[in-house]
Parts: C-alpha cells; structure tokens; sequence
C-alpha cells in the first residue's frame, strides 16, 4: 500500500537539479545564473570554474549534478546538453539584529534562496557547430 509515484514534470529530453537553501541574496544568485542560462553545459561549467564569484561554486555543483541526473538517469548524451533554464527563488530570510549606540538596535537581514537549473538535451545540427 505505498503511494503512486509522482508523474515526471519535465519533458524526455530534460534533467533537473533543485540547490535549496543557498545563504546568498536572490539578487547575486540570478547574476551568476545569468550568466549560464543557454548556453551549453560544458562551457558554462567552464565559465563557472572561473568566476570570481564566492556562490559560482555551488552553482557549478549544482550544474554538474543537473548534468549527471541527465547522464545517469535519463540517458542523455552530455555532449548535446544546454542549460535551458536556470531559475532562481526567494528562501527564508534570517533576522537578526546589531547593537548600536545609546541603547539603540540595527537590523540585519540574512537571505537564502532557491537555485533550479534544468538542462536539455538539443539536436545538434551541422551549421550550428559554435554555442552561444
């Protein structure tokens, strides 16, 4: 008496890879998925290897696992993957405060977000040899 399993969202040719709660502002996360949305797998794992950006290392996880999800469980050639699509939510945010002078307090506001990245295996055709 076990539950059905859940229907599959995302198309045949897709895999998905959810990062929860990252602590890093929704705003600097979107600038670094950004950079990645549509553009083929392995150049973004390149460009993201080389990012100075403190969280382009757990998107770049977070990609590599989107990657392996479409390798390992859906059997799609890595070497026609692109990003499609690289979203990014709003987490819960931690409040805090800081003691400021004459009895006074400041508030501190701690975001975390949501990261999805979905890649999706293209045809490769002969005039297309060059990404984005």
């Amino acid at each position: 008496m076990s539950k059905q399993a859940n229907t599959r969202r995302e198309a045949d040719n897709e895999a998905k890879a959810v990062l929860r709660t990252v602590r890093v502002s929704p705003r600097k996360l979107d600038l670094v998925a950004a950079t990645i949305r549509g553009k083929k797998a392995a150049t973004a794992v390149n460009e993201l290897s080389f990012s100075k950006k403190r969280i382009a290392i757990d998107v770049k996880k977070a990609l590599n696992s989107a990657i392996a999800n479409a390798e390992n469980n859906h059997n799609l050639d890595v070497d026609r993957l692109v990003v499609a699509e690289a979203s990014v939510g709003k987490g819960l945010v931690m409040k805090r405060f800081q003691t400021r002078g004459r009895g006074k307090a400041a508030g501190i506001v701690k975001p975390f977000s949501h990261l999805t990245i979905v890649v999706r295996e293209r045809a490769e055709t002969p005039d297309r040899a060059e990404d984005k």
